[in-house]
């Protein structure tokens, strides 16, 4: 849910549905364009008694945001609040419950991407040092409660969070208390978009699985190997979902807008401050019939604001973003881009994927999102186990990594990222359940050794 603050500018209003959907095709690249975008969530805690971090004070996520200038990161602001950092093409944002979020700049291959992590982890490391804080990467927080954790000073939060207790039970759980790791790719054409979306719909419950890293919450287990997923699975109907339609003969960038005009709003931003208009429709507001801003018809800008307020397991927007997986270690952060790329970088590999998801129906997909958070790679989906899937999808991916050929200056093809996950699908043992088994064992029901392992 990463944004920025933009200055206020003249923008012409829409005129048409039609520039809703040119919208969608304007991100329409040639292959040698091709980008990779990975952004990770990470908690901020207190390393004295590993409570949640807010956003004042002398060991502070402001405190946070202000030593990170020191290497070349440039304030984002609210107002007169600092609420994110940006520095060549990347940014940091944070979260409603101060995850720490770093949204990447678009890079060319995978080893530019795991070095982008490392520096930055690198660099949050030290000031979270010098301030007594540290950074945990798990999907959901294993110890505090919603009422212990502390809400960050963003407009749109406090209008999402009165919201959220209008639809399902969990979005503000969701909000709150969840970590993620995500990887945006991009598309050529409409057909490219269509294939490469029904492949990541599809197969993000086997991500969901493979990255599975929740099993806590509160300060026990929680009977989940990804409690991340399940509070996804009763948030919000309305922005959430497998998005059914996708896989229909007829769609495209028009029928994804079609979805985006039905999901409510939240807000619209003018002049500095963000307009509370949750529940309203952007049909309405398309016609200038929005009661809130009488006569006024949106953006472009007002419509990628609304674009980024959906929540399926893939979203599209000018690219296309994977969203199905828990955050976790380092090597994890530089693993989910690189299945994604593998699987959707390289013709081949995009048939191969499209072939083993061919008898798949409605049905079937969404019985696997709805199994994966409790059972993991033990889901089964169309007669096999989650497992089988998810070492067929990474042979795949290694191919189509392999036929990239992007060499680290070591001489290293991308695929050596993909060597945890192969690790995970042989065994069929996730890091939820390693977790889990450690909690039972050698930490005695004690998580503060969580604080210590999965710590950056």
């Amino acid at each position: 849910m990463a944004d920025t603050i933009r200055p206020a500018a003249p923008l012409a209003p829409i005129g048409s549905f039609e520039e809703l959907v040119a919208h969608f095709a304007s991100g329409e690249k040639p292959r040698h364009d091709y980008r990779i975008g990975t952004e990770h969530e990470k908690f901020v805690f207190h390393l004295a008694d590993r409570s949640p971090v807010a956003y004042e004070g002398a060991s502070s996520i402001r405190a946070l945001l202000e030593g990170l200038k020191r290497f070349g990161w440039a304030g984002i602001y609210e107002g007169e609040t600092l609420i994110g950092l940006k520095a060549a093409g990347a940014s940091i944002s944070l979260e409603p419950g101060g995850q720490f979020e770093l949204s990447g700049a678009p890079l060319e291959h995978l080893h530019q991407t795991c070095a982008e992590v490392t520096d930055h982890l690198r660099e949050v490391r030290e000031v979270a040092g010098e301030l007594g804080l540290g950074f945990l990467g798990l999907g959901f927080s294993p110890v505090w409660a919603l009422d212990d954790t502390p809400i960050m000073p963003k407009g749109r939060y406090k209008i999402m969070r009165d919201y959220m207790a209008r639809v399902g039970r969990l979005g503000r759980q969701m909000m709150f208390r969840s970590c993620t790791v995500q990887v945006n790719l991009d598309f050529s054409s409409e057909a490219d978009m269509v294939r490469k979306m029904q492949v990541s719909l599809a197969l993000q419950p086997i991500a969901t699985a493979l990255f599975a890293n929740s099993p806590f919450a509160e300060g026990r287990l929680n009977g989940y190997q990804s409690y991340r997923a399940h509070v996804w699975s009763d948030t919000d109907p309305d922005r959430t979902g497998m998005l059914p339609f996708a896989f229909a003969d007829d769609f495209g960038y028009a029928a994804y807008a079609r979805y985006a005009l039905d999901v409510p709003m939240y807000f619209v931003y003018r002049n500095g401050r963000y307009i509370d208009v949750a529940g309203r429709s952007f049909r309405d507001f398309l016609a200038g019939k929005l009661p809130e801003l009488p006569g006024e018809r949106p953006t472009i800008k007002d419509w990628e604001d609304h674009l980024s307020t959906l929540f399926p397991e893939v979203r599209l927007k000018t690219y296309l973003e994977m969203r199905g997986a828990d955050a976790g270690g380092r090597d994890s952060l530089c693993a989910l881009p690189a299945l994604w790329t593998g699987l959707l970088y390289d013709d081949v590999a995009i048939d191969s994927a499209l072939e083993l998801i061919r008898d798949w129906d409605g049905a079937d997909r969404e019985a696997l999102r709805r199994a994966v958070p409790v059972l993991g790679l033990s889901a089964p989906i169309a007669g096999r186990r989650a497992q089988d899937v998810a070492k067929d999808v990474l042979a795949i991916a290694r191919k189509g990594l392999r036929a990239r050929d992007r060499r680290s200056l070591a001489g290293e093809d991308e695929t050596l990222f993909l060597t945890g996950l192969e690790e995970i699908a042989t065994t069929g043992r996730t890091m939820a359940q390693i977790l889990a088994d450690k909690y039972r064992t050698e930490w005695t029901g004690d998580l503060d050794h969580a604080f210590a392992e999965c710590a950056y």
